[in-house]
């Protein structure tokens, strides 16, 4: 694996490379995306590209990694506010808004990346299995705080109900990145929210 640059720039750089190299891979798969091609959406040399990456290996690897945050990051802010069911419904509507400003189009990064190298690279299948793991606890943390306040059972089995929740965000996204209807994603988030309403003991 290469290590990251020490400056400023070469870390600017590199991170420009990986951006490019992300929307390239959610556009065409990491199969159909050849190293040339990101050279050519960069204006970068061969040398430049080898000087940050060690092949396209190591290049897919860091968007994985880039794709993970990314989501994981965003998720992390709004699952962190949520303490009662309007908090719930407002990360739920936010959710969608963001794939209805994409048109509906490309699903979830991690998704489509797990999608098309779970079963090919047990490397970033863990990797991809660690932050759908992440993704879980961040909704398990925000049900625990439901509980708290008295609105889940407390009793209620919240690994269950976070698996159950991240799976219909999945297959929402799926579905509407399939039928370009941001609506199916919102269809699967109101079950799992009615879900998780009616588990209150």
């Amino acid at each position: 694996m290469s290590v990251g640059p020490a400056t400023r720039q070469g870390r600017a750089t590199r991170e420009r490379i990986v951006r490019a190299a992300a929307d390239l891979i959610a556009e065409r798969g990491p199969a159909g995306t050849s190293l040339d091609d990101v050279r050519a959406a960069t204006a970068s040399s061969k040398s430049q590209l080898y000087h940050y990456f060690d092949d396209k290996h190591d290049l897919i690897r860091a968007v994985v990694e880039y794709q993970c945050a990314t989501v994981l990051g965003l998720h992390a802010r709004a699952l962190a506010a949520v303490s009662d069911w309007e908090d719930l419904e407002r990360w739920a509507r936010v959710t969608v808004a963001i794939v209805e400003e994409h048109d509906a189009r490309g699903g979830c990064p991690i998704g489509t990346l797990a999608a098309a190298l779970a079963d090919t690279d047990e490397g970033l299948r863990n990797g991809l299995d660690d932050a759908f793991t992440a993704w879980g606890d961040l909704i398990r943390g925000a049900l625990a705080r439901l509980r708290d306040n008295g609105l889940i059972a407390p009793s209620a089995d919240l690994d269950r109900l976070s698996t159950a929740t991240l799976a219909a965000i999945q297959g929402g996204l799926l579905l509407a990145k399939t039928s370009r209807d941001a609506g199916r994603l919102r269809i699967a988030l109101d079950g799992a929210i009615a879900m998780l309403r009616a588990d209150r003991g």
